[in-house]
């Protein structure tokens, strides 16, 4: 491991570190973007409705989580019902079935920020923004719901119907006023007559989020909802209906974006396969290391010598490269073997002076050719020579 690497890696964990530490002691921030989601608890999620929706309803809601498309398609209604949309884009088929539901006399409210052009034109309104200030009043057009409001003071929505049709009925509007104390109306619900049923649109959804719920105490959310009859509810809840009806590639299909993003990787991707099938390269033959033999023949004589039993030759060998090796490690002179060799080599080795003479004294006998040498013997010298130099 190169010195820069060192410093490098050194580095990145002292930052790491630092960063762990900022991480661990930084407070949590709290999430204010409007997801409308059921099963949020952020300011703007649907927790708390989702809670309350059973009661609400008078224990005649249903969740959905698929399109309206595929559920529609999949099973039929007998009866009449309430539909229920929060927030959520329909594929042209899902808006399809729901008209049908409302003109057979079935009941759509649609809580959300945005419309379709096309509906907006079929149902003759325009959902724009309105000039309003930062906080205004939601309030009912019916009288006998005067004292049922709601004060929004952030994050409004800022959203109005325009262009409405003179045979729309106007249910609701948020209130503003000027630096004159002047009045100014914005319509924000309205309910539309569709063949046999209605179809209702609210367009500020932030009414029915967690923050608001909690915040006030006001029936303005229930009275939003008592507009309906009391029958059976059908909540599409589905997270992600934004044309998913059938397909996930029924979804892409029906973008412009995501379908030219599709064509774009397919078109990408073969000519990625053309270029690559042209310029694959070869296989690279494997290269075998060259072996080290030099132990394989180091085990060959000891065999041989073993095979032999000459434990004579092989103690004498033993102490020729012992006596070598203190020449050249330690600078020891070994053509006496006598007490003062004995001496420096202890001094130098440590190791007892017992151990050394008993060994000074294998070696002796090692060196003598007609001296009687067993295989013990062998044994011993080699312990002992072995734990004199390591």
């Amino acid at each position: 491991m190169s010195k820069n690497f060192k410093i490098y890696l050194g580095v990145f964990l002292v930052i790491l570190v630092i960063m762990g530490v900022f991480q661990i002691n930084k407070k949590p921030l709290l999430d204010w973007r409007k997801n409308f989601d059921p099963n949020s608890k952020t300011p703007f999620g649907l927790f708390v409705f989702n809670s309350e929706a059973d009661q609400l309803f008078g224990n005649q809601l249903k969740r959905i989580d698929q399109s309206p498309y595929d559920y529609y398609t999949s099973k039929k209604e007998n009866r009449n019902h309430n539909i229920l949309v929060i927030e959520k884009s329909l594929d042209q088929e899902s808006w399809n079935q729901i008209f049908d539901q409302v003109k057979a006399g079935s009941n759509a409210i649609f809580i959300g920020r945005s419309l379709p052009n096309n509906i907006e034109d079929s149902l003759k309104i325009r959902l724009w923004n309105i000039n309003s200030d930062d906080t205004y009043t939601l309030e009912f057009t019916d009288k006998n719901l005067a004292k049922d409001t709601l004060y929004i003071n952030r994050l409004p929505d800022r959203k109005g119907f325009t262009r409405i049709d003179p045979k729309h009925e106007i249910l609701g509007y948020n209130k503003t006023t000027d630096f004159q104390n002047n009045y100014y109306k914005n319509a924000n619900f309205i309910k539309i007559n569709f063949g046999k049923g209605h179809f209702y649109f609210y367009s500020e959804p932030i009414a029915i989020s967690n923050y608001y719920l909690l915040k006030s105490r006001s029936n303005y959310p229930a009275k939003l909802f008592s507009f309906l009859p009391q029958q059976k509810t059908i909540w599409f809840t589905e997270s992600q209906s934004v044309g998913n009806s059938q397909s996930n590639m029924r979804f892409i299909l029906a973008n412009p974006a995501l379908r030219y993003a599709l064509y774009l990787a397919i078109i990408g991707l073969a000519l990625f396969m053309f270029f690559n099938a042209k310029r694959k390269q070869r296989i690279v033959p494997i290269i075998e290391p060259l072996k080290n033999t030099s132990l394989d023949f180091v085990k060959s004589i000891g065999n041989l010598y073993l095979q032999e039993g000459d434990f004579h030759d092989m103690m004498a060998k033993k102490a020729q490269y012992f006596l070598n090796k203190v020449r050249l490690d330690l600078l020891i002179d070994t053509h006496k073997l006598d007490e003062d060799f004995i001496k420096k080599l202890q001094l130098k080795t440590g190791v007892p002076v017992e151990h050394i003479q008993e060994a000074v004294s294998l070696i002796k006998k090692a060196q003598d050719p007609y001296s009687s040498v067993m295989k013990e013997d062998f044994i011993k010298m080699n312990s002992l020579l072995n734990n004199i130099i390591k």
